[in-house]
C-alpha cells in the first residue's frame, strides 16, 4: 500500500485532470438553427402524417396512401437529418483548422 501522500498527491492530479476536461460555464448543444429547423419541420410533417391517418374513410387515399408517406419522411429523413448534419465549413475556416 502506498504512503499517504502520494495516495493524496494521485488524488489531487485526478481532480485537477477531471477539471481540464471539463470546462465550467455555460453548456450548449452541438446543434445550430438549422438543424432545429430540420427538426421542426420533422415534427410537423410527423404530425400531419398522424392526422390524415386519422380521417375518416378508411381506406380512402389520405389514411393509405398519403399519411404512410409523409410518416415515413418525417421519421426516416427529416428528423435523422436534424440529428446527424453538421454545421459547413466555410473555405476560409478551413485553411485555419489545418494551420
Amino acid at each position: 500500500m502506498p504512503p499517504r501522500r502520494n495516495r493524496q498527491r494521485d488524488r489531487a492530479r485526478r481532480r485537477d485532470r477531471q477539471q481540464e476536461r471539463r470546462p465550467r460555464g455555460s453548456w450548449e448543444l452541438p446543434y445550430a438553427k438549422r438543424n432545429v429547423r430540420f427538426f421542426i419541420a420533422g415534427i410537423v410533417v410527423i404530425l400531419l402524417g398522424y392526422f390524415f391517418l386519422a380521417q375518416p374513410p378508411v381506406d380512402g387515399f389520405l389514411s393509405l396512401t398519403l399519411a404512410p408517406i409523409l410518416l415515413l419522411i418525417g421519421y426516416c429523413v427529416l428528423v435523422p437529418i436534424a440529428v446527424l448534419i453538421g454545421e459547413g465549413k466555410k473555405p476560409d475556416e478551413e485553411g485555419e483548422a489545418t494551420t
